[in-house]
């Protein structure tokens, strides 16, 4: 809960009856791999922060093939907000990539915060702005770009998340098949 506390100090000030309240609303969440998170269909019922672990977001395009469209990591939100805040079936997988741990909120909880705490949702605007900026950034930074490119900026902007997400997956979210990434790795060693 001390994560969750630290992340959203970032963003504002809290006293420590919010602090308490936040607590006593919080949930821990563990994920195995492999397990779901949310799939396609269902609608977003939880707001978290992932503190351990790497999280995959993907969808069937409409050729039935599964494109991974990012990938969350420590200290990152987790939800499908249009999902979350519309109460509208997602369209995305959100999936374990590694044993995760995720504080969580459900939509009565949450929506209790930002009724009852002044400013939280100057905050959760804060949190809000700052992954979608982050996702942005993810997927600019590898479109355009070829296979050997793409993959030198993901390790540069995530050296740490390169060794623990199976090379389908991170194929998948680059844009080239398995089989160029293996080629690709092989040539820059």
């Amino acid at each position: 809960m001390e994560d969750f506390i630290s992340y959203v100090l970032q963003f504002g000030n809290l006293n420590q009856h919010q602090i308490d309240l936040i607590s006593k609303k919080a949930k821990l969440l563990m994920l195995k791999k492999d397990e779901f998170y949310l799939e396609a269909g269902q609608v977003s019922k939880r707001f978290g922060l992932v503190t351990d672990g790497i999280m995959r977001v993907s969808y069937f395009n409409n050729k039935a093939e599964e494109i991974t469209k990012y990938f969350i990591d420590e200290n990152n939100i987790v939800v499908d907000l249009e999902s979350f805040d519309n109460e509208i079936p997602s369209i995305a997988y959100v999936q374990a990539m590694t044993d995760c741990k995720i504080i969580t909120f459900s939509k009565k909880d949450w929506q209790e915060l930002l009724d009852t705490i002044i400013g939280w949702d100057a905050i959760v605007r804060k949190i809000v702005s700052k992954a979608l900026l982050q996702k942005v950034d993810r997927i600019s930074s590898i479109v355009a770009q070829d296979g050997t490119t793409s993959y030198l900026t993901f390790l540069k902007k995530y050296p740490n998340m390169a060794n623990r997400i199976p090379l389908s997956y991170l194929a998948s979210y680059l844009g080239i098949t398995q089989s160029s990434l293996s080629r690709i790795r092989k040539n820059i060693k």
